[in-house]
């Protein structure tokens, strides 16, 4: 284990028999000084580029677009799902609360309606054009929905379009609201994937954020998933809660890595209660200060690495046959709005309030209300509040920031060769940035790579920024996240 400077010597973490990839040297000193607000990177450009003269005849266009030439991308499809029963007093997510299931009801219908729309849109393309090879439900709370709503939103999907025979199936699940059996009937749906809701096992930590969980809870959805075949389950933690202590956190990890998940995504929490008002319950005066916020990610970070998982980015965590750690040692891996995926060169739909889509050169996001949702798909069009279509500029930019936010690595010919660009003159000013990073050890600029160092990894966001063109122009990132 590598030792690396900081007042308390938190540990770095080299895993003698995992992959490049999952080389992490936690330098405190450099954390302090790059712990900065900046953009996940889900999309270049980020979302907060959308603009709303983008609207349903742009879709349609991009849509139309997909077959021409007779060739189509293969599609992921994410459905966003917005009802809780109850709210989780951190959470930033686009949600509607309610304990009225009646609503969800309705929410279906206009999910066919506006699959229909799509649907008719894409009648004209091949059935290419239409396979679906990554599915995924989000919420809010999908396991909010009966039974017979679920199998009705599936039949309705697979109506229009298909399902590869090898297609990721993956939705999102609270064990608060999934009752025995569940899992086994999602399993007969089609899904393969799960992502478990735990954030923490300590009681003081779940009153504190109003989501009580039993750990008993928790381990019978994850054994109810592996009985009914789902190929990977994710446990989703959160570090930088109010109560949250190093000892604390430590003893959730005892319990996260007994159950042994395929995938960990650790979270840190960011307190934004002017942007999300449910975090207004929360005391700050019980917040983790910014030293032991450090620590408790350190510490995770170190467990979970000697314990195999493989670092891939940002904060996720796979082990080493995963296909996202496989991906990532071929080369293959992608980031789009659902996260890291292993589904390269698909466009992707979204449906529902907020759904957020990329078909081609184009970006787009639904309206984020209800009201406004319904009104739009009453009077047939397409519930688009906002995108955007992307420069050539754009282009080459979101191709450079895949590589290093996905790899830790940029080949700077290959840029060359699939954009007819000339890297060194196009972006001398960012290569120029880059060198002071370089000095700093967050990356090795090598004749003809970039290449993101052990000590850069947990701070990728940050070189990222360096070829965020519209970041570099105004410099405002006090409504994004920080970086740790």
């Amino acid at each position: 284990m590598t030792q690396v400077n900081g007042p308390r010597h938190l540990p770095g973490i080299v895993a003698g028999m995992a992959p490049v990839h999952s080389e992490i040297v936690i330098d405190p000193v450099l954390i302090r000084k790059f712990d900065i607000t900046g953009p996940r990177y889900t999309s270049y450009p980020t979302a907060d580029r959308f603009v709303e003269a983008f609207g349903e005849q742009d879709l349609a266009s991009a849509l139309a677009k997909r077959n021409v030439g007779g060739v189509s991308l293969p599609l992921s499809v994410y459905v966003h799902l917005p009802f809780c029963s109850s709210l989780c007093w951190y959470c930033g997510c686009n949600k509607v609360v309610t304990k009225d299931h009646g609503r969800s009801a309705k929410y279906i219908k206009y999910l066919g309606k506006e699959l229909a729309l799509v649907g008719g849109l894409m009648a004209a393309q091949p059935e290419t054009g239409r396979e679906i090879c990554q599915l995924h439900w989000g919420g809010g709370t999908p396991t909010f929905l009966s039974r017979d709503e679920m199998a009705e939103l599936m039949q309705m999907l697979r109506a229009r379009f298909d399902l590869a025979p090898d297609a990721e199936v993956s939705i999102e699940v609270d064990p608060r609201s999934t009752e025995p059996g569940r899992m086994a009937f999602l399993a007969g749906l089609g899904f393969n994937r799960v992502s478990i809701g735990v954030q923490d096992f300590d009681p003081a930590v779940q009153a504190a954020v109003h989501r009580i969980q039993g750990e008993d809870l928790t381990r019978r959805v994850v054994e109810e998933s592996r009985d009914a075949g789902f190929r990977s389950v994710n446990l989703d933690l959160i570090y930088g809660l109010p109560k949250q202590t190093l000892d604390s956190f430590n003893a959730t990890l005892d319990r996260v890595l007994d159950i042994a998940p395929d995938r960990i995504a650790l979270y840190s929490y960011a307190h934004l209660p002017a942007l999300f008002k449910p975090q207004r319950r929360i005391h700050e005066a019980e917040l983790p200060a910014a030293e032991a916020k450090l620590e408790i990610m350190s510490l995770a970070i170190g467990r979970l690495t000697r314990a195999g998982y493989v670092y891939i980015g940002m904060d996720h965590f796979a082990r080493p046959e995963d296909e996202l750690a496989v991906a990532q040692r071929q080369g293959r891996l992608q980031r789009n709005f659902m996260g890291y995926s292993t589904q390269a060169g698909a466009d992707m739909l979204g449906f529902g309030v907020s759904g957020i889509g990329s078909v081609g050169a184009a970006y787009y996001q639904n309206e984020k209300t209800l009201d406004a949702y319904y009104e739009q798909l009453d009077a047939g069009h397409l519930p688009v509040m906002r995108g955007l279509e992307l420069t050539p500029d754009d282009l080459v930019r979101r191709a450079v920031i895949q590589s290093l936010i996905c790899n830790f690595r940029l080949s700077i010919e290959a840029i060359e060769l699939a954009w007819l660009v000339d890297f060194r003159r196009a972006f001398a000013a960012e290569l120029q940035e880059l060198e002071r990073l370089e000095q700093d050890g967050l990356v090795d600029l090598q004749p003809d790579w970039i290449v993101v160092t052990p000590r850069g990894r947990l701070l990728v966001r940050a070189v990222c920024a360096v070829f965020d063109k519209y970041l570099r122009q105004r410099r405002e990132r006090a409504a994004y996240s920080r970086v740790i």
